[in-house]
Formats: structure tokens, sequence, C-alpha cells
């Protein structure tokens, strides 16, 4: 079935863990008809986490999109990891879709998860819906999260379901909008539309209240009326929550119980009836300035569409899923990738339900759709009709904040370590993979211990290898304190032409952050001016080993004061190494010392955790510039630490957080480090060095 822009909804399912976000995927695959029977997450048969890894895990380590058609309206579903180590799958998700549906578990309120991405939502003017799971457990009070909800986002929240609980326990909810009520299933099927009881008409009386207000919100005519009349009628219901909740000035509030399939109808409807198209909705692009410049989302455009996720099957090859801005994208055609410069071809195109392709000859704008083995496209990357059409903003991942240093057991086997981890690193953007040239290590870099841990695992068992993993070595830097000189004579007689250079050297320390300065100070003509570039070039190289711990050498100003050459014997090559042992005996003279990286760090975690994160900071040689209350019980602690105290800082804030807390790191500047700490430095840096030369 081909649908138009209008018939399209896009909606990213978000939450904290263990919500049931998976569950509730499945169970509207199921209700929606895409899907004949549901799964349970314990079975490893959901239709959105089946890799390996996920069924090992029994988490969503991936974003999973299926589809369902419902009233005649296309439903394009996410469903979305809750840790915070798989963040660049939820961004995907978010930047596709026009909504989001939070879960939240009913007992718990919205935790520290569903706070991080309420922000990022905030940040993207997403609407987004809630619905509140678990409603059949005497922990759950629906009225309770909803005022939750609204002290801790500030936003004003409207009930379109209402739970029916009674003596006997809960037996499903009111719809409000329809006002009918839905009996929850017991046997797995879908729920039983009925008359609202009577004991509870005055609570669906109250909520019908309290929505027509919420409606009032998106029409000042409606306000005016509500106000004056102190009711709407339906049809004016649904008009006023269309505009209020297309403009973000209304949060939704759905309950029931994902496992009884209880409250998903009114989802569905919502979605359907009263939730956005894409159609006109605005994606941001770059003009020729570089400026952002927004475009609406229509069908009447030539084609521009961007790749928001990149994944690999085993038996389709590479997918790239592709949210449609303008136009049309077709299959057997080509388009021009604007991030590479270059044509792309397409073939097939496919819609999808979880890891069930749906082959399919094109989507019009708004759709989310997969093309397979594409040659080259990778994610964030604009494909259109012509050169010519502006680029999209690229998805904005965050910086990997945990770090290993990996190696395959057996050197054969290197070659495909490396082949694969690079591969994934593309696919995900939130990994980054690189050979440190000055720590001799290949680094693998991403959101936490079990992105990595799980990423490592799958590496391992789809190649057959073993891989070995270390703590990365931190880069550091060797500076000087003082002002020093030192001479060195290079003098070697093999017969023929010999090789002799002399050369005077004073060093002094630069201020952090200049690097290296050069002055050619000798007068007389003592080293000819065609020998200067060799004392510099010895200089340089000199530099990238350390006389401490063999770091590169910083923010040191060398000044060439005099010197001899032979009128045989001289070449650029004498000089250089005359002067690459002159400047190491300098920096010997001239109080050499270590310099540590410092780091920004930037912590999110619950009030009640502060004070544990503040002495924790303080242990780790940390300085706090600041904290700031964020709204939702939630903290921003900024502070600078050595990087060496953050490199199991992942697992540490965990383990200080239960697995809430969240941080951000980047680079700031060089500090000196001196006794004991720079003592061990330098003793781990000359073990590391003896064991790379017996390995080599």
């Amino acid at each position: 079935m081909d649908f138009t822009t209008k018939k399209i909804r896009n909606v990213a399912i978000a939450g904290h863990g263990q919500t049931g976000k998976t569950s509730l995927f499945e169970q509207l695959l199921f209700v929606g008809g895409a899907i004949t029977k549901p799964e349970s997450v314990a079975s490893g048969k959901t239709v959105s986490d089946y890799t390996p890894e996920e069924i090992e895990n029994k988490i969503s380590i991936y974003s999973s999109l299926a589809h369902v058609i419902w009233k005649d309206i296309n439903i394009n579903f996410w469903d979305t990891p809750g840790s915070s180590d798989f963040i660049g799958e939820v961004i995907s998700a978010f930047r596709s879709s026009e909504m989001a549906l939070v879960l939240v578990d009913g007992r718990a309120g919205a935790q520290i998860e569903t706070i991080k991405l309420w922000r990022d939502l905030d940040r993207r003017s997403k609407p987004r819906m809630v619905f509140i799971n678990r409603c059949d457990d005497e922990r759950t009070d629906v009225a309770a999260v909803t005022k939750d909800i609204h002290d801790k986002f500030n936003v004003q929240t409207c009930p379109l379901t209402i739970p029916m609980k009674n003596a006997s326990g809960f037996s499903g909810v009111i719809d409000v909008l329809k006002g009918k009520a839905y009996l929850c299933s017991s046997d797995g099927t879908v729920e039983k539309q009925i008359e609202i009881p009577a004991e509870f008409k005055d609570a669906y009386e109250d909520a019908r209240g309290v929505l027509a207000g919420a409606a009032a919100e998106g029409d000042d005519d409606l306000l005016i009326k509500f106000i004056d009349e102190g009711e709407l009628t339906a049809e004016e219901i649904t008009n006023g929550l269309k505009v209020a909740f297309e403009n973000n000035r209304i949060v939704p509030i759905f309950c029931g119980v994902v496992l009884q399939n209880s409250g998903l109808i009114s989802v569905l409807d919502f979605i359907a009836e009263i939730a956005p198209s894409p159609f006109e909705r605005l994606e941001t692009a770059k003009d020729a300035d570089d400026a952002d410049i927004t475009v609406k989302i229509s069908e009447d455009s030539p084609l521009a569409a961007l790749v928001v996720k990149t994944s690999s099957d085993q038996f389709s090859g590479r997918l790239s899923y592709i949210k449609i801005i303008t136009g049309t994208l077709s299959a057997d055609s080509e388009v021009f990738n604007l991030s590479e410069g270059r044509k792309e071809k397409i073939g097939k195109l496919f819609r999808c339900v979880g890891k069930k392709l749906e082959e399919t000859k094109a989507f019009v704008a708004g759709d989310i759709g997969i093309a397979t083995k594409l040659g080259f496209t990778k994610t964030s990357d604009t494909l259109a009709a012509s050169a010519d059409t502006l680029s999209f903003v690229r998805l904005r991942h965050p910086e990997p904040v945990y770090s290993m240093a990996v190696s395959a057991k057996d050197k054969k086997d290197e070659d495909k370590m490396n082949e694969l981890l690079v591969r994934y690193a593309e696919e995900d953007r939130t990994l980054s993979y690189k050979y440190n040239s000055e720590t001799k290590q290949n680094v693998i870099s991403g959101m936490g211990d079990l992105h990595i841990s799980i990423l490592l695992k799958k590496v391992q068992n789809q190649a057959k290898i073993s891989i070995q993993t270390d703590v990365p070595r931190i880069a550091y830097r060797e500076t000087i304190q003082r002002k020093a000189q030192a001479e060195y004579t290079h003098k070697k007689q093999s017969g023929g032409h010999g090789q002799y250079g002399r050369v005077v050297l004073a060093v002094e320390s630069l201020p952090r952050g200049e690097y290296f300065k050069f002055t050619n100070a000798v007068f007389g003509g003592a080293i000819s001016k065609s020998y200067i570039p060799g004392v510099e070039k010895g200089v340089r190289e000199a530099m990238e080993n350390g006389v401490l711990a063999g770091y590169p050498v910083v923010d040191v100003a060398v000044t060439v004061l005099d010197g001899k050459e032979h009128p045989v014997d001289s070449s650029e090559m004498a000089f250089k190494i005359a002067a690459r042992n002159a400047f190491k005996d300098a920096m010997r003279n001239a109080g050499s010392i270590l310099l540590e990286p410092i780091m920004n760090i930037t912590v999110l975690v619950e009030s009640k955790y502060l004070g544990d994160i503040m002495s924790d900071m303080s242990v780790k040689r940390g300085r706090i510039l600041g904290q700031t209350p964020i709204g939702g019980g939630i903290e921003e602690i900024r502070a600078q630490v050595p990087q060496a105290e953050l490199l199991k800082y992942a697992i540490d804030l965990r383990a200080l957080t239960s697995g809430t807390g969240s941080f951000e790191t980047s680079f700031d500047h060089y500090d000196p480090i001196s006794g004991k700490i720079a003592d061990e430095v330098i003793n781990a840096a000359k073990e590391f060095i003896t064991i790379k030369q017996s390995d080599d």
C-alpha cells in the first residue's frame, strides 16, 4: 500500500531501562496486526531484540524499526535501548521521528534516563506522550506518577486514559477522549471495548474536564469558550489536542499494562487521529555559508534524504536506514551522495518489521525506509537528486567516554580484528577505533564498559579470534622548568668523507600550549645557513621522545647559539644528529618534568548522590568548577580531573549511582606532575618500552 506524507507517523519508543519498551513495541505490533503472536523478552524471539548479543543479555542494544497500519495510517515505530551505553541508537530514532512515546514504570515514576531523554527531546522541540506501565501492580499510582511528570518537567499533562481500579484490582482503562472503557486481556487477546462502568463515571468526568482544559491550550477561541462555559464538544477537544500536541504545549498521559495489551488501542488511535504527520515538519540543513536553514518535509520537491542509521545483516549485508525529507526515493535509481561528493546506486528498498524485510518500490517524503548494499554511504550522509541540494545537519552523537586498548592474542588475527572494529565504528557513531601513534596502542572507545564489552565479544565470536584488553596508556607530555644550555659534537671518521657537526643550544620554557619556538642566533658564520634546517630537524626529532619517559616534548623555546663545521665532513645529517643529542642534554640540564592531560568533565546525577560524587572527585585529584540543579532532581557537576583518574570512571560512576549517573568529557590542558605519581608514570613507560622492544 502506498502512503502520502500526511498518512505517515513516526514514533520513537524511549525510556529508562526495564520499563517494558520492547514488550510495548511487541504488543503494539500485535494489536496493530503486524504480527500474529507477541513474544516475551525472555523467549529471545521478539521482533526487535533478535541479535545474538541482545538475546544473551536480555536487553535492547540496537534500535529496531517496524510499522503497523492503523486506520489507514502507516505508523513507523522505533524500539530504542534504555541503557545510556547505547544512546547513539536513541539519537537515530529521535532524529527520524516527529514524536516520542516515553514509557514510565508506574512503580518508580520518571527515572534518570527518562529525565535525560526528556532533555534531549526538549532540545529537539519534539512532542511526546507518556505511557505509565504496570497499572496492575498495587504500588502503581497513576495520579502520583502524573504529578511527578508535571513537577519534574514543568509541563501541562492531560489524561488520555485512566485506570479502572477497584477492590478486586485493575481491570482495564477508560479512554477519556472516546468515552469508552477497555477491559484488559487475560489470555493474550486484544482488549475488549465496553461502556464505562457506573463506579468510574465520576473519575471519567473529572478527567474529561482536565482533558478539555488541556485541549483549550491549542486555540485562543477554545480557551475563551472553555473559561466561559466550562466545557468543550468532542470535536473541539480533538481539534484543540491536535494543535496543542503538535506545538508541544501538552503531554498526553496514557496508562495500562503492556503485557495484558491494556491501553494500547487508545495509544494507536491517538497516534493515527491526533498526532502530527511529518508533512511540513522542519529539518535543518546547511547553506553555502554553513549557516542553518530549515527545510519543510514535502513530496513536491526533488529528492533529499538523510541516512540516520547503518547496520549489517548476515543475509542482506549492509543496511542503510533513510529518512526521506523531500521528494521520493525509488528503487533501482541513482542518487547523489552530497557528503561524499559522488553518485550512489540505489538497488532494492525495504520496509521492515524487525529483521523481516518487505520489499517496496519507493518511499515518499516523511517515511523511513531501508536500502541494502550501498557502496560507500554512511550514517549522517545526505542523499539527493542532484549535487546542488543542501546537505542536512549531521546527527549529533556524544563523544565516547570509556576506552580500552585492544590487541589480537595471535598477531596473525590482528587484521581480522581491525577490519571488524573499523566497520562497527563506522556503523555506530558513538564508537571510535584508532591507532594511537604516541602510545603505540589500538584503542576502542565507546559510551561505557557494557558498550565495549558487548562489541568485543561480538567480534570475537564472529571472527573466531581471541582479543586481549588493557587500560589505555595516557598521552603524557614532557617539558622543562628552567633555562639551560648544552653542546654536542658529532664526529665520525671511517675513511673517505666523515661526519662532523658541533651545535651549542639554549633551551627555555614557553607558556603552556605554545608548543615550540626555534631561533637561529649564530653569528660569524660558525654554522652555515644551509645547515640550520638540519639543526631544527634534529631538535624536532628529539622532541618526539623526551628524556624522562619517552613522551613528546612541548612548550620549549630553542636557540642555536654557536657551533662549528668542517669544510669537508660537515653535512645537514651531521648537524641534525648533533642537534638531536644537544637538545636531549639540554633537557636534562633544564629540569625535565612530566605533564598530564587534564579533562573537563560534566556529570549528571540524582541529588541524593551529590555528596558521594563530590568526595570521589576530590580523591581523583579533581577541581570542582561548579554545580547546578537542572530540574527533575538532577544535579550537573562541572569539574576538571586528570585523564589518568578517569580511565575507569564509567565503571566508578555506575557503582556510585546505582547505574543512574552519566558524564561527558573533553580535553582542556596539560598540568605538571611530580613525586610518586610521576615516578609511577616513568617506571610504567620504561616497562612498556621494554615489552614492545621484546615483542618486536
